[in-house]
């Protein structure tokens, strides 16, 4: 995948690029949204991860002509900036995913790859469903019901991972390698933790328990 980094801060945009390409894929840098632009008039990039604030030319400003322009490659935000409504004013200028910083590298890595296999089948999948759980992955909000649930953000990357595969039994070496990326078992007491802090959150007070231990296999979450 090739990926455009636009960041003024030059350690952190260095850090990005190496990052990305040790993940495996071909990252480039622009300093700032007017370099950005030119940039992306090269074409040929899968996803563009845009900081919000930056001289010359903003993220905003950016992404606002690129669509102007016709240019419908994803973007995900970066920004210090994390309310709703700054959110919110990110999406409506034709962002498609908004991470605040600061972030865990894994976790950008995992957002930038969605976007690009979200277009790979022609959507963006915002909203996830399961019984009367909803997850926006735009605003990250879950509810259930119309009660608000607050998560740490590993505690929603499980939660996603486990909507994504509702019905489906999902084994620890499956959570292991998809939210935490281990590759092998460290014999640690990781999910054990995070399975029951997540289920005391989202069946905690409610009539069914949704998040299901399943003997010998793992994990499951049923409707």
């Amino acid at each position: 995948m090739k990926i455009l980094v636009v960041e003024d801060d030059a350690e952190a945009a260095q850090a990005m690029v190496r990052g990305l390409t040790e993940a495996g894929h071909v990252a480039a840098h622009a300093i700032d949204g007017a370099y950005g632009l030119l940039e992306a008039q090269n074409g040929g990039y899968d996803v563009y991860v845009v900081d919000r604030m930056m001289p010359r030319l903003d993220g905003i400003g950016m992404v606002e002509t690129l669509r102007k322009n016709g240019d419908q490659t994803p973007v995900l935000f970066l920004s210090a900036m994390g309310e709703v409504e700054d959110r919110i004013v990110g999406l409506k200028a034709g962002g498609d995913d908004y991470l605040v910083k600061p972030y865990a590298f894994a976790e950008l890595v995992a957002r930038v790859e969605a976007l690009s296999r979200r277009r790979e089948t022609g959507g963006v999948q915002t909203v996830l469903k399961v019984g009367d759980l909803e997850m926006n992955l735009i605003a990250r909000t879950v509810f259930r019901g119309t009660t608000e649930i607050d998560l740490q953000p590993r505690e929603f990357q499980l939660l996603e991972f486990l909507m994504r595969h509702a019905g489906q039994s999902v084994t620890r070496t499956m959570l292991l390698e998809k939210v935490w990326e281990y590759h092998f078992d460290p014999q640690t007491n990781v999910i054990d933790v995070h399975i029951s802090r997540l289920r005391s959150k989202i069946d905690k007070g409610f009539d069914k328990a949704m998040l299901q231990t399943v003997r010998g296999a793992g994990y499951r979450l049923e409707a």
